[in-house]
């Protein structure tokens, strides 16, 4: 069986393309840098600059605002001839490297709605991009496996970058230097893709064959099938949502040890560092395994890994002992959920997208998580800030809303079978 394994593994990995490799390492060095801030940001801003854990994530949240903007121009520039992915990914890049200083001087609300609307933007610019590139470069038969080496490339990045930042505020106990590396890494991913990517073969169609900027959006906005999907996805960015900032304060403030204090920011540190290096065990093996479900199923059975996570967030905050070990479970039952998720998701966009439209339906797949962080950052800090019996019931109503996810994946499904 563990030859079958390793034979199936070489059978696809030669044929991923080159430039996928390429474009990998460069989102590997820049989530090393995304890794040092993602979990302790919410703990930065509400332990050390002394602001609510609410206004903390209206604040984060806000970046939703300026990434449907980003999302929708950096779709529309990535399917453009005369622009295109590389130099939307480049913009990207610069956008975010200028948002992470901004963050790093952050001493008050304003300052730091400002650094998340550049943050947000950056990102919005990046995903319809950085996804066509990826989608651009693989074929039917890899496709899954080849958005599985992109994620597995961020969470490797991830992963190291969040043990990075424990050292270092072990070291010099200050959250700023971790922003300042996070723009480093923005500055080394831009060399990567001014270097190593060049224009995929969809870009250098004609722009006579292409659709038209507007009639692009009302084709996609008519497309039925895009839109259930669209629905359902939402659901899965908001769960993702809580991981990034709901969570390690959750686990901060509220999830008791043996006395009245929350986990040790060294404990969440390896907590998170668990959760993505799980994920990145799981990624490969999981892929291949889904390969052989339909895009409906694979994100149903991610669907349920999610229902089971948040029943066991909602334990460890309630249980007398052993919180640690419910959140370890419950943080590796998360990998499981996203590395379900991601490959499938992606995957059945771009079944869906004709290949001259593929950055413009990212560009509203993209605009899934910044509507998932619009809703999710603010409901998560209001959660924080609520008696600890609504804060602990706050997971249950996700194990709830998962039965709504499924319902709508059961749907798509249908409508996708016709």
């Amino acid at each position: 069986m563990k030859l079958a394994s390793q034979s199936q593994l070489s059978s696809w990995l030669p044929s991923i393309h080159p430039q996928v490799w390429i474009f990998a390492i460069g989102r590997f060095l820049s989530e090393v840098g995304t890794g040092c801030t993602l979990f302790y940001a919410p703990i930065f801003f509400v332990n050390q600059v002394g602001l609510s854990a609410t206004s903390v994530g209206v604040a984060l949240g806000s970046a939703s605002i300026s990434g449907v903007v980003g999302r929708i121009v950096g779709g529309s520039l990535a399917d453009s001839e005369h622009w295109g992915r590389r130099r939307t990914l480049l913009l990207a890049t610069v956008i975010s490297a200028i948002g992470s200083l901004v963050l790093a001087a952050t001493d008050n609300f304003t300052i730091l709605v400002i650094g998340s609307l550049i943050s947000g933007l950056g990102i919005g610019f990046y995903w319809p991009a950085a996804e066509s590139v990826v989608a651009d470069a693989s074929q039917i038969d890899n496709r899954r496996e080849t958005f599985a080496i992109a994620r597995l490339a961020d969470n490797l990045g991830l992963a190291i970058g969040i043990m990075l930042a424990g050292f270092l505020i072990s070291v010099i106990g200050s959250y700023r230097w971790l922003f300042v590396i996070d723009a480093i890494s923005f500055l080394v991913f831009f060399g990567v893709i001014y270097v190593g990517i060049s224009k995929t073969e969809q870009q250098q169609i004609e722009e006579s064959e292409k659709t038209e900027l507007f009639a692009s959006w009302i084709a996609v906005l008519k497309d039925g099938r895009f839109l259930v999907y669209i629905a359902v996805n939402i659901f899965f960015t908001i769960y993702i949502s809580q991981i990034h900032s709901t969570l390690p304060l959750f686990f901060k403030n509220f999830v008791i040890k043996s006395t009245s204090e929350g986990f040790a920011q060294t404990t969440i540190s390896v907590l998170f560092a668990w959760h993505l290096v799980f994920a990145i065990i799981c990624q490969l093996p999981v892929t291949s395994i889904l390969k052989r479900c339909s895009h409906t199923l694979a994100l149903t059975v991610s669907a349920i890994f999610w229902a089971v996570g948040f029943g066991l967030i909602w334990v460890s905050g309630i249980a007398p002992s052993d919180n640690l070990v419910w959140a370890i479970v419950a943080l590796g039952v998360f990998a499981v959920a996203i590395v379900s998720y991601t490959p499938s998701a992606a995957s059945l966009v771009t079944e869906l997208a004709p290949e001259n439209q593929r950055g413009v339906y990212f560009s509203i797949n993209a605009l899934c998580w910044a509507v998932g962080s619009f809703i999710g950052h603010p409901l998560g800090g209001w959660a924080l800030d609520q008696p600890e019996i609504i804060t602990n019931s706050y997971w249950l109503c996700f194990i709830l809303s998962v039965a709504i996810a499924v319902a709508i994946l059961q749907y798509l499904n249908r409508i996708l079978s016709e």
